[in-house]
């Protein structure tokens, strides 16, 4: 089939190195004689899976020894509504909304408790000084997206919020550069974006911030819970695991998020540096918010935005129409998205700009 670059936010392109490895290991994992999917979760075999995978995650963030690491279900959707049974209990919480994901995350919290949105990007095109955010200094937690897939802006930084916790959707942007953890109460992400297969969301929360859950919460949704019970309440998510535990050992192996992260800088440099070169493409994101990650961009005329589609698929460059709320084209240039690929799409780009 030649060179097939996938350009799509979610579910998104994996190591080809981890997806050969799974083949290898697909009907007999390790000597076992089952397939991941077949095996007990609470076997020796998926416990070990399990441990590792958690084991290699804190090495890849220098997870402090505070913090849990949680592998629920339900992605980040679900988790918008775990996260105030978990931690408002009564109280409030601040919002700032950046983007589609955090504006979905105020309407899941809003169903559960009481919150206030605090700063709100209009348009959404970078996040609002922090100057002028009014962030409440007895909120329970203040919740940001750090990287908007849709709309494709990402937190070059973070507010001060003193001693309240930052609660942070980082879903689209998690393992693609360095994170200090200790600066955040909870993390959390769907995997299926820079860390494995759709079903999966990993979190990472502050021991101290597990005491807080509504005695409303049902047990699979209680952190705490989850943490006493090594994210087995329930049934976890088995394969999306040890999906994830792979990468985990593929981004290792090639320098840990430090290392990515270059590789990161380089594609997306080379990406915006070509769309600002030209006016018949454009990105209208503030230039210190231009998301790595997921690169939204415009065709000057838009009558052409199906032409480019089908000519970017005939060429193996897959997935770019960009999001239906938002529409023009969307790169996401996830970690396992080579520079070949950001390549081949620039290539195209500026061969569609010479034929129209």
């Amino acid at each position: 089939m030649g060179n097939i670059f996938n350009f799509s936010a979610g579910p998104a392109v994996l190591p080809k190195d981890v997806l050969i490895r799974a083949q290898a290991e697909m009907l007999d994992w390790h000597g076992s004689g089952m397939s991941v999917m077949e095996m007990s979760h609470r076997g020796k075999e998926f416990v070990s899976i399990l441990e590792k995978t958690e084991a290699d995650l804190r090495t890849l963030l220098d997870i402090p020894s505070q913090y849990k690491v949680l592998f629920l279900q339900g992605g980040a959707v679900a988790e918008n509504a775990m996260i105030p049974m978990n931690l408002l209990n009564g109280q409030r919480a601040d919002y700032a909304v950046t983007g589609s994901w955090s504006q979905r995350s105020v309407k899941e919290a809003s169903a559960i408790g009481d919150i206030d949105v605090v700063a709100k990007a209009d348009p959404f095109i970078q996040v609002p000084a922090y100057s002028e955010w009014k962030l409440n200094q007895d909120a329970a937690y203040v919740h940001i997206c750090t990287n908007e897939t849709v709309n494709g802006v990402e937190f070059d930084s973070l507010p001060d919020t003193g001693d309240v916790p930052i609660v942070a959707d980082m879903s689209s942007h998690l393992l693609s550069r360095p994170v200090d953890v200790s600066k955040y109460g909870v993390i959390y992400g769907g995997a299926q974006k820079n860390m494995g297969p759709a079903g999966l969301c990993i979190v990472i929360v502050r021991e101290d911030l597990l005491n807080q859950a509504s005695p409303l919460t049902p047990s699979v949704f209680h952190w705490k819970t989850q943490a006493e019970n090594k994210s087995m309440v329930n049934t976890p998510p088995t394969y999306s695991i040890y999906i994830a535990g792979l990468v985990f050992e593929w981004l290792l192996a090639h320098g840990g998020v430090a290392a990515i992260e270059q590789v990161n800088i380089a594609k997306a440099k080379l990406l915006y540096d070509y769309i600002d070169s030209t006016d018949f493409y454009t990105n209208n994101i503030a230039n210190n918010n231009r998301s790595r990650m997921n690169v939204p961009f415009f065709l000057k005329d838009e009558t052409l935005s199906a032409a480019f589609v089908q000519g970017a698929d005939s060429r193996g460059l897959l997935q770019l129409k960009g999001h239906r709320s938002v529409g023009g084209m969307r790169a996401s240039i996830y970690n396992a998205m080579p520079i070949e690929g950001v390549e081949a799409l620039i290539d195209y780009m500026k061969e569609f700009e010479k034929l129209n």
